[in-house]
């Protein structure tokens, strides 16, 4: 059955298997959000970190660039956060930095314009503009371009996936396939379901970016090396989306043991963790 079939499914399954809340308690909900926050902070104690990085001027769009080092081009980890396309930023996305920098690799993580004051169209244009900014201005930042890692969680996760696609690389001047490997966490792949359901409410996808930013619809002609995350504890629909784009991928699916939808990027930090372990062997090519 194609995930796309679930948007004829009624609205209140879909709300249930797409309430990303639900797979955990509200208190949980709450501490993990301070927790990104928290272990964020830390990253702003490595050597030479360059936040307020503008890749966009005309809208006055910023990344934060960590784990760099004079005189060398390190692999770079880009991660891009959650909110369901309308909340958090880039100061609750860099607790992989820390763990990443003690490895030799930089990490990057860029804000996006969020909904409902931005379309799907330009919340991905967005990314991908920062991503292309990053490549082009690679050896300035100390950055092997050759080995750039996209991950993301939840709508992150959807986000690093358009990143797969084809056809958008070639107006921003970059190579067919820039992406070197690829991590999505608990992402979302098709969007039909999603645009059936309460999502739309801040959303407002039209049938035209349901069908170009549905990564399931657009699987690259070269992949990158991939694996894809999900927690153990996921509603419902975010374990169809993640296996199935798995499926289509050739990819390994990995259940995140004892996790929900919010902390399951917490492992990705752990360099003696298997997720952590698995970020770093993509990392580093």
């Amino acid at each position: 059955m194609s995930i796309a079939t679930e948007a004829k499914w009624p609205r209140s399954k879909l709300d249930a298997d797409y309430t990303a809340r639900d797979s955990c308690s509200p208190w949980e909900f709450e501490s993990t959000i301070a927790g990104y926050l928290d272990r964020s902070r830390a990253a702003l104690d490595l050597p030479h970190p360059r936040t307020g990085l503008v890749y966009d001027h005309e809208k006055g769009l910023q990344l934060d660039l960590f784990g760099t080092k004079p005189g060398e081009l390190r692999p770079l980890v880009i991660f891009i956060h959650g909110g369901y396309w309308r909340a958090l930023g880039r100061e609750h996305s860099a607790f992989l930095a820390p763990m990443l920098a003690a490895q030799g690799i930089a990490c990057a993580v860029p804000d996006y314009r969020l909904a409902p004051s931005a379309s799907m169209t330009e919340i991905v244009a967005d990314i991908r503009n920062a991503f292309a900014w990053l490549w082009r201005e690679a050896d300035n930042l100390g950055i092997d371009r050759r080995r750039i890692t996209v991950t993301g969680s939840s709508a992150g996760g959807h986000l690093a996936a358009t990143l797969l696609q084809g056809s958008w690389q070639a107006a921003l001047d970059l190579p067919a396939q820039p992406v070197a490997a690829a991590m999505p966490v608990s992402g979302l792949f098709e969007l039909a379901p999603i645009a059936a359901s309460h999502v739309q409410e801040w959303m407002q996808f039209t049938p035209g970016e349901v069908k170009a930013f549905s990564p399931l619809r657009h699987l690259p002609e070269h992949l990158p090396r991939m694996t894809v995350v999900a927690a153990e504890h996921e509603t419902p629909g975010f374990h169809r989306q993640s296996e199935a784009y798995a499926k289509a991928v050739g990819a390994t699916c990995i259940l995140g043991a004892g996790r929900h939808h919010f902390d399951v990027v917490f492992d990705l930090a752990d360099a003696d963790h298997p997720l952590g372990r698995e970020l770093l062997q993509l990392a580093r090519g």
